[in-house]
């Protein structure tokens, strides 16, 4: 069994253990026993079956780029406004999608095969028509594209578009709101609330 051969080496950093029931936990270190896996959590640690474990993903991290002339945010502030202009979308929620996703890297590419600076999938690059996913316009403007359809589908709801865009929407159908996944709370909440700090601090200028 793959997850059980992985569980002979204690995670190194912050993991994801991923549950046949399609829960994804946060967590630092696992430890086989017999049939059983011992998962340790912030806060405490969990026993499951070993069964029930499907794998152990490392936490996908993309390091800030090294200082050059042109800040990253600004080099790409052009495609951010125009794919924003083009599909309706919050200027700085695109800016904070690409953050979240990528750091600015437009060559990033996940362990899942997300790739470019708005760490598109391939099947979404498909859907989007996208011809090179590393250019940073066209992975940029697909990316919008998609925050588009997914606001739309959840009827303006950021936070469950957030959530679709980081865990798919099939799985925010599945839990009928933001999964109790670490990784995606997270995710959902950190955008959320610097577009939330921004909107209060346009407020009280």
């Amino acid at each position: 069994m793959l997850a059980a051969a992985a569980l002979l080496v204690p995670a190194a950093r912050a993991d994801y253990a991923v549950l046949r029931s399609g829960v994804r936990l946060h967590i630092t270190a696992y430890e086989l026993t017999g049939d059983q896996v011992r998962l340790t959590v912030p806060g405490g640690f969990v026993q499951i079956a070993a069964t029930s474990l499907l794998a152990v993903e490392p936490e996908d991290t993309f390091p800030a780029l090294p200082s050059a002339t042109v800040v990253p945010s600004e080099r790409y502030a052009d495609f951010i406004r125009n794919a924003a202009e083009k599909h309706g979308v919050d200027e700085r929620l695109v800016k904070l999608v690409v953050e979240a996703e990528s750091n600015y890297d437009a060559k990033a590419v996940s362990r899942k095969n997300a790739l470019g600076l708005m760490q598109l999938l391939p099947s979404i690059a498909a859907r989007y028509a996208v011809k090179n996913v590393f250019d940073p316009a066209q992975n940029i403007d697909a990316g919008t594209h998609y925050l588009r359809d997914l606001l739309e589908r959840y009827r303006g709801n950021t936070r469950l578009a957030l959530a679709a865009y980081n865990a798919g929407p099939e799985i925010v159908d599945r839990y009928r709101g933001v999964p109790p996944f670490a990784e995606t709370q997270h995710y959902v909440r950190s955008i959320t609330s610097k577009l939330a700090a921004d909107d209060l601090a346009s407020a009280v200028k």
